[in-house]
C-alpha cells in the first residue's frame, strides 16, 4: 500500500492531501451551530472571510481593506514580471528595486498614510482613528513592525532549513545577508501581509464569530490553523517553482514534507492570531 502511494506522481499526491483537508474542513463546518449574533456586511459571498467590525474595530477594518487593495496591486505586478520573464533583465540592484519598491508602501503606510482607507459601510464613511493617534500607538504601526520582525526571523534563520534539508538555493544575482538575498526579506513582507492580515485573519475571524462556542468549534478552529498553514506553505512553494532561479534538489519532497515543516512556521503565527481573536471575543 505504501509503495503504491509513493509511486504516485507528485500532482496526484498533493491533490489527495489537499482534497482530504478540504473535505474534513467542509465536514467540520457542516457540524457547527450558528452563533446568535447580529449579522453585518463585512463577510464575503465567495469565501468564508470576515472583516473586522467597522464600528468596534475601525482601525483594523481600514487597515485590512487597505491590505486587500494592495494585495491585488502587488500580485498583478509580480504576475506580470513572472509571465513576461522580465526577471531575466534584473540585476542585484534590480531585484532590490522591485521588491523594495513593493514593500516600502506597506512599511511607510503607518507614517505617511495612517488613514489607510476610508471605506463606505451602510452609506457611512469609516474614518480610521489612527489618524488621531501618535505614530507608535497606531494599529498599522504595530502590525507592520510585527510582520517585519516575523519576516526577518523567517528569512535569516528558517531559510537555512530549505538550504540544508531540501537542498534549495537562490541563484539569481543578489545582495545577501546570512546568505539570503536581501530582496527576499523585502518580498516576504508583502507576501506575509497578504497571508496574515488578509487571508488568515479573515478566515479565523469567520470561524470565531460565525459559530457557537463548544468543543466542535474549537476543533474546527485549530484544524483550520493547521490546514491554512500547510496550504499557505505549499502554495508559496508551488508558485515560486515557476521562478527558475530558486531550485530544489527534490521537488517532490519540497511539496509534501517541505510544506509540512514550513507550515510549522505559520502555525506559530496563526496560533498567536488565534489567541488574540479568542481573547477579544
Amino acid at each position: 500500500m505504501m509503495d503504491d502511494i509513493s509511486a504516485l506522481p507528485i500532482e496526484a499526491k498533493m491533490t489527495a492531501i489537499l482534497v482530504t483537508m478540504f473535505a474534513i474542513l467542509v465536514g467540520m463546518h457542516s457540524l457547527q451551530k450558528p452563533a446568535n449574533v447580529q449579522k453585518n456586511n463585512t463577510s464575503t459571498k465567495l469565501l468564508p472571510l470576515l472583516l473586522p467590525d467597522p464600528k468596534k474595530e475601525p482601525s483594523k477594518y481600514c487597515y485590512e481593506v487597505f491590505a486587500w487593495y494592495y494585495t491585488a496591486l502587488w500580485i498583478g505586478i509580480f504576475g506580470f514580471i513572472v509571465v513576461s520573464q522580465a526577471y531575466e533583465y534584473l540585476t542585484a540592484w534590480g531585484y532590490l528595486g522591485v521588491c523594495g519598491g513593493l514593500a516600502l508602501p506597506l512599511m511607510l503606510q503607518p507614517l505617511l498614510y495612517p488613514l489607510a482607507s476610508a471605506p463606505v459601510v451602510k452609506n457611512k464613511i469609516i474614518i480610521n482613528p489612527d489618524i488621531q493617534r501618535p505614530f507608535y500607538k497606531r494599529y498599522s504601526t504595530k502590525a507592520t513592525i510585527y510582520l517585519m520582525t516575523y519576516a526577518f526571523i523567517g528569512n535569516y534563520w528558517y531559510t537555512h532549513y530549505f538550504y540544508s534539508v531540501l537542498k534549495a538555493e537562490y541563484t539569481m544575482p543578489s545582495h545577501r545577508l546570512n546568505d539570503v538575498p536581501i530582496a527576499m526579506f523585502l518580498a516576504t513582507h508583502f507576501y506575509f501581509c497578504t497571508y496574515h492580515v488578509c487571508v488568515s485573519n479573515g478566515i479565523l475571524r469567520y470561524v470565531d464569530k460565525t459559530y457557537q462556542k463548544g468543543w466542535m468549534k474549537t476543533m474546527l478552529f485549530w484544524f483550520t490553523i493547521l490546514a491554512l498553514s500547510y496550504f499557505t506553505a505549499f502554495m508559496e512553494t508551488l508558485t515560486i517553482s515557476s521562478f527558475p532561479y530558486y531550485r530544489f534538489e527534490d521537488r517532490t519532497m519540497a511539496y509534501t514534507w517541505g510544506s509540512a515543516f514550513y507550515g510549522i512556521y505559520f502555525i506559530v503565527r496563526l496560533g498567536l492570531c488565534a489567541s488574540i481573536l479568542v481573547s477579544s471575543h
